[in-house]
């Protein structure tokens, strides 16, 4: 794609975005409340639940709050970990199915961003290094990396409704 191409093609997707703002995005005056009390939980699939719990339990320091039966599939677990404010994040696992490796695909995950504390922040990103996972920062407040099935995770410094110091609620 040429240089004239793509600069066509990002003010087409600039013009876009613009009209949906304005037609979408209201003055936080006059945005209506939410129908949502938040987000109950998030659930992604689990190929060994021993290994995930290791990862958010032990390495994330997520406390595992719950861990029962899935009651959709017989012999596959379902469990949950705290990750702040009243959220949950859960899996399930599937054992004796075959459900592939992890993929991003159109309306699937593409991340799960947390928000910790800064000093939090930091002394995870320690951990996260000396457990030899691989990271990516952005913005001294942002890293991200993969749990052991691939689902990308977002440590976020910054406090719930801001991004990167900009206001999104």
């Amino acid at each position: 794609m040429s240089t004239t191409d793509e600069q066509e093609r990002s003010q087409r997707f600039a013009e876009q975005r613009d009209r949906i703002r304005a037609e979408h995005l209201k003055p936080v005056a006059s945005r209506p409340a939410s129908s949502a009390r938040g987000l109950h939980h998030a659930a992604l699939i689990s190929s060994d639940v021993e290994r995930t719990v290791r990862f958010y339990h032990d390495l994330l320091e997520f406390p595992l709050t719950e861990l029962i039966e899935n009651r959709d599939y017989a012999g596959s677990s379902h469990f949950f970990f705290d990750i702040g404010n009243g959220n949950l994040l859960a899996f399930f696992d599937f054992p004796g199915l075959d459900v592939g490796p992890y993929r991003e695909v159109l309306g699937g995950l593409h991340h799960i961003a947390i928000s910790v504390e800064p000093g939090r922040w930091d002394h995870l990103r320690t951990k996260l290094i000396d457990a030899g996972v691989e990271l990516v920062e952005h913005s001294e407040v942002s890293m991200y990396f993969r749990d052991p099935d691939g689902a990308r995770l977002e440590l976020i410094a910054d406090p719930l409704g801001e991004m990167y110091g900009s206001h999104v609620l």
